[in-house]
């Protein structure tokens, strides 16, 4: 097992050290005259004692512009609006960082270590228009800039994007299955090809980051979506899911259908051009077990077929393939957060594993609270595990 040839990243700045930043380019501002004054005024600081407030409210963000300094930031999102709703810091099509299910009249902090350049806000519902964010250099993305190449990630890096393209083309041929089900109108062949394309989906749902315009067309949620059911984004997996287990027919899904095998195959497509970095493996991981220990354990999203547990149990598979590929370069420098990591996959096997029956997981509707916090918990303690994994060897 090989140890990283690169070196540690440096630590942030400190704090003066990031005011000094803001200092110089106040400076910069002066010289360059009126408009950049104009577009840099409202830097703010991102140390955790300063947080920038976004209140949404009438479908928009306040402030819609944001501007901040690149290295650690922090915002406190408040929702008022009358529906729970979700903000993302969105690059192009990828989320660097999102905050799900905040609920009207309730504020959630979100933390964001952000490199400079330009990105946009979400605004609480996927229909609404979005904002900007516009992130400054500084000291810390310099010091960013200066980290060396880490070529022993090479091997782990290939061996997952072997792992992506093979699920991408499971999940293509499992999706041409359910669209010829649904187009022959059956139903229960239909309902058992829908099971079997969620598995690979879900099991590079850790990488949605890396293609959210696919990822909102291909499983959106309709509590997210302003109309819910009747909205018409609500496309994909869940809509033929709607369809197939609570409509209980095939009729009027042909073309959703169809619009899921094309949205697949792009992203089957799409998969082969990633260009993933090693830090982005474990930082994926970790916010899908986070996110889904906060809200989806609770309240489950397959709102329809109640198949909530098989999906987790995809979601666990992924991200155990994506730390044992990262295990041969991370366990040298960090066998006790490596070793803590496997323990908290076994946990959260183990817990899916007892609720399985021999006909499969039950529905999960039928699954008590207790059970649900017991999973929660175990999900949340493998996403902070997770957590700790890219700071211990070197990759922020």
């Amino acid at each position: 097992m090989s140890q990283s040839t690169g070196s540690a990243s440096p630590r942030p700045a400190s704090q003066k050290l990031m005011q000094f930043a803001v200092v110089g380019a106040a400076a910069l501002v002066v010289a360059g005259g009126a408009a950049f004054y104009y577009a840099s005024k409202n830097v703010k600081p991102g140390v955790a004692g300063d947080a920038i407030t976004v209140t949404i409210k009438n479908g928009a963000c306040d402030p819609n512009a944001i501007t901040v300094a690149a290295g650690p930031s922090t915002f406190t999102i408040v929702n008022q609006s009358d529906r729970a709703l979700e903000w993302e810091i969105l690059d192009g099509v990828m989320v660097i960082e999102e905050r799900e299910n905040i609920a009207p009249g309730i504020s959630q902090t979100l933390q964001a270590k952000l490199k400079p350049g330009d990105y946009e806000i979400t605004c609480g519902l996927l229909n609404n228009p979005r904002g900007t964010l516009h992130v400054t250099p500084s000291a810390v993305s310099d010091a960013e800039a200066a980290r060396p190449a880490l070529r022993a990630y090479l091997g782990p890096l290939a061996e997952f994007q072997v792992f992506l393209v093979t699920q991408g083309n499971s999940l293509v041929k499992a999706s041409q299955a359910l669209d010829a089900a649904i187009k022959a109108g059956d139903l229960e062949k239909a309902k058992a090809a829908y099971q079997s394309a969620r598995v690979p989906y879900k099991q590079i749902e850790p990488m949605a980051d890396q293609f959210a315009d696919l990822h909102n067309a291909i499983d959106p949620v309709a509590d997210y979506l302003e109309k819910r059911e009747q909205d018409p984004a609500f496309t994909g997996f869940h809509r033929i899911e709607y369809g197939l287990y609570t409509q209980k027919s095939t009729a009027g899904l042909e073309n959703y259908s169809t619009k899921l095998l094309a949205d697949v195959t792009a992203l089957k497509d799409r998969i082969r051009g990633l260009r993933i970095s090693p830090e982005q493996i474990a930082k994926g991981a970790q916010r899908l077990m986070a996110s889904t220990a906060e809200t989806k354990v609770a309240a489950g999203v397959d709102h329809y077929a109640q198949t909530d547990l098989s999906d987790f149990e995809a979601n666990v598979a992924g991200v155990s393939r994506m730390m044992a590929l990262l295990k041969p370069v991370a366990v040298t420098a960090a066998p006790q957060v490596v070793g803590d990591i496997e323990l908290r996959l076994t946990d959260v096997s183990t817990e899916l594993k007892a609720l399985r029956g021999p006909d499969g997981y039950p529905s999960y509707d039928g699954v008590n609270a207790d059970t649900r916090k017991v999973l929660s918990q175990k999900m949340q303690a493998l996403a902070d595990a997770i957590g700790k994994l890219n700071a211990a060897v070197g990759l922020e």
